[in-house]
């Protein structure tokens, strides 16, 4: 049985699930249900955080149901109108969903893996009860999580999930790292992180389809077109000089990445790792419908992804540039 600190219930994150399997451990937390910690032999995988530190930036939560932002809150679904709390005041925006402060429960647990589940309460700007479940597990292949969501309304439900892992590569810095992002466009957005048009990526400062150094490059960018392989899977890969490198892939429910580089985080946080993040929709789909998610009446909606640390042999490794 995966470990439980009992003693953890104060604590900001809440209850403390700790999964470990052939030198991969992860902790996965009570409050939003997301990962506090990965690491792999004894190395961190993700910028993760304390125990007793209350979530910062995002790291490791679940956004659903929907990622990113909805402007103003509002949007129209099957003729009618909604107005969602306004979560990002500043800005005017409604962001990252309703779950990632809820308080999660464990489903099942086992020594390396353990399910936690949410149930989702209809709101005035979100109707919809959804069961939402999610499976975190470690082995040889690294970290895997699997998500479901389960409409147990009575109409058809809009629907988004966004993960928000910061991978990190202690000791390499930031502007070193080399970042490879299967993606043909990216958005462009306004003052508040909004979209308002998009662009192809080919030749341009935002063309990472070939592995290129981030140098000084600010990113808080949602990339689209996103290419899959064979086997239905995007991946995208974070690399230091050194030849150690963090592949994160998403299966084809997953049709865009945002890449966040940190530089609007403060203290020791700035621009320490990079945040990777598989979205099923990109910012403002409850608006554009844009790879929106419909959940029928009593259907369930799965996707899954995926963090793998290894190495690759930097003799053979070349940058395409800055």
């Amino acid at each position: 049985m995966a470990s439980i600190d009992s003693s953890s219930v104060a604590l900001p994150s809440g209850t403390q699930w700790q999964i470990a399997s052939q030198g991969h451990t992860a902790v996965i937390v009570e409050v939003g249900g997301g990962l506090r910690t990965y690491t792999a032999d004894g190395e961190d995988v993700v910028d993760g955080y304390p125990a007793d530190s209350l979530c910062p930036g995002g790291a490791g939560q679940a956004l659903q149901p929907w990622p990113n932002r909805i402007r103003d809150g509002r949007y129209t679904f099957e003729g009618t109108e909604y107005q969602l709390s306004l979560s990002e005041p500043a800005t005017h925006n409604a962001i990252h969903g309703l779950t990632r402060w809820a308080r999660w429960h464990a489903v099942d647990v086992a020594p390396d893996a353990v399910t936690v589940g949410l149930d989702i309460a209809p709101e005035p700007g979100y109707p919809w009860p959804l069961r939402l479940r999610t499976r975190w597990s470690v082995g040889a292949e690294g970290l895997h999580v699997e998500h479901e969501a389960t409409n147990h309304g009575g109409t058809t439900a809009p629907y988004g999930l966004g993960l928000h892992p910061y991978l990190f590569l202690p000791g390499a810095s930031v502007d070193d790292l080399e970042l490879t992002l299967p993606a043909h466009s990216r958005l462009l957005v306004d003052g508040r992180l909004l979209p308002i048009g998009a662009a192809k990526v080919a030749g341009d400062a935002y063309d990472f389809t070939s592995p290129r150094r981030l140098g000084q490059a600010t990113l808080d960018t949602a990339f689209g077109d996103v290419e899959h392989d064979d086997d239905g899977r995007s991946t995208v890969v974070l690399a230091a000089p050194d030849g150690r490198t963090r592949s994160i892939w998403a299966d084809g429910t997953f049709h865009w990445w945002q890449v966040f580089t940190g530089d609007s985080l403060h203290g020791e946080r700035h621009r320490r790792s990079v945040a990777i993040e598989p979205m099923t929709c990109p910012p403002d789909a409850f608006r554009s419908g844009r790879d929106m998610v419909v959940i029928k009446p009593g259907d369930t909606w799965r996707g899954a992804w995926g963090i793998r640390p290894g190495h690759r042999d930097t003799t053979t490794a070349a940058s395409a540039g800055e």
